[in-house]
């Protein structure tokens, strides 16, 4: 079988993307910023049930510096492109966030090309799709593109993943030559943890079953699970009428995160116990965002729902993806089997 390269290897979606690609029958080749990461990568690979041998190699490559990345794409016929920073906290400057996003996938795609890949799939996000607009209930599809140039306010990493994503169809369009660009744009992405670096995302689930927040704020958001995701993308990556598109990547409508909560509450028992169920009210989030730039980026959000229609990756591609409750849940599962909440580190 032909060589994939997955870049951001040790990552939440990466990994389960090498995962499904091994099982697949690909040889694959990931990078990581350091090489120290490949027995990190191996025992997540591990913990998904799949011992990698030597169909499986390493690349030493920085999305902030030009070494490495021809090394990386060598031989490879597809890239799936994942690597993008998504920190915890708000940076001090923006640009530490669209920089290393846009001209990180510009090396990516410029190393790719040189290279002879047939198929770059580029992992953007809801968010290059669903900020900077007016409340609509109309659900969002790949049509739309997050308006930066609007009255609603973008926060930086919404900005950063538009800006990679336009930037890297603009490349195609110039620069591309023959070779061939599939997005996968995916919600707030759940579902089984491998180890202890995992996606921004994961974070909610932990912080209600460990009882670290007091309450529930009024956001919603859309889920998926990382299983679909990197099954969309072996999809986007092989199958001819993927050329040229972007795909949402969504199990249904939005969830509250009170409703996750409770979710968490009926289906995982003692082990939900610190869950909060209450909701917080949105003039204390604002009280709190005076002091705290972290929770100032979710105030403009609170009270919107956002919802978002998988229609096009279901008719194009026959995907197929699980439900909203089973990816919080298997979240929640993955995370005690690991030791990574209070009560089960404690076992």
């Amino acid at each position: 079988m032909s060589m994939v390269l997955v870049t951001g290897g040790s990552g939440f979606i990466g990994s389960h993307c090498i995962l499904q690609l091994l099982a697949a029958g690909y040889r694959v080749r990931t990078t990581v910023r350091n090489l120290k990461r490949d027995e990190d990568v191996r025992a997540m690979l591990a913990a998904g049930g799949a011992e990698a041998g030597d169909r499986l190699t390493f690349a030493a490559a920085d999305l902030e510096k030009d070494a490495g990345w021809a090394e990386a794409v060598a031989g490879c016929e597809f890239v799936l492109h994942v690597a993008s920073p998504f920190p915890l906290r708000v940076p001090k400057d923006e640009n530490e966030l669209i920089v290393p996003a846009r001209e990180g996938t510009l090396r990516v795609l410029r190393a790719a090309r040189d290279a002879g890949v047939k198929r770059v799939v580029l992992t953007s996000s809801f968010a290059a799709i669903g900020y900077g607009h007016e409340a609509t209930t109309t659900p969002f599809n790949e049509t739309t593109w997050s308006n930066l140039d609007g009255k609603v306010n973008v926060p930086p990493y919404m900005k950063s993943k538009t800006l990679a994503e336009r930037a890297a169809w603009e490349f195609i369009a110039k620069e591309g030559g023959g070779m061939e660009l599939s997005v996968v744009n995916p919600v707030g992405v759940f579902g089984p943890v491998l180890g202890p670096d995992y996606a921004t995302s994961i974070v909610i689930v932990q912080r209600l079953m460990d009882g670290g927040v007091p309450g529930c704020p009024r956001l919603s958001f859309g889920v998926v699970d990382v299983r679909d995701v990197a099954n969309l993308h072996l999809r986007a990556m092989t199958d001819p009428a993927a050329k040229g598109e972007r795909f949402l990547a969504v199990a249904g409508e939005s969830v509250s995160m009170l409703e996750m909560a409770l979710i968490l509450k009926r289906r995982m028992g003692a082990a939900a116990k610190r869950v909060p169920t209450g909701q917080l009210p949105d003039w204390l989030l604002r009280t709190i965002a005076v002091f705290d730039p972290t929770v100032r980026q979710i105030v403009p959000e609170l009270g919107k729902v956002k919802n978002a229609s998988n229609a096009k990756a279901r008719r194009v591609l026959g995907w197929v993806p699980r439900s909203n409750e089973e990816a919080i849940v298997a979240t929640a599962e993955s995370l005690m089997r690991l030791g990574l909440l209070k009560d089960s580190a404690k076992r």
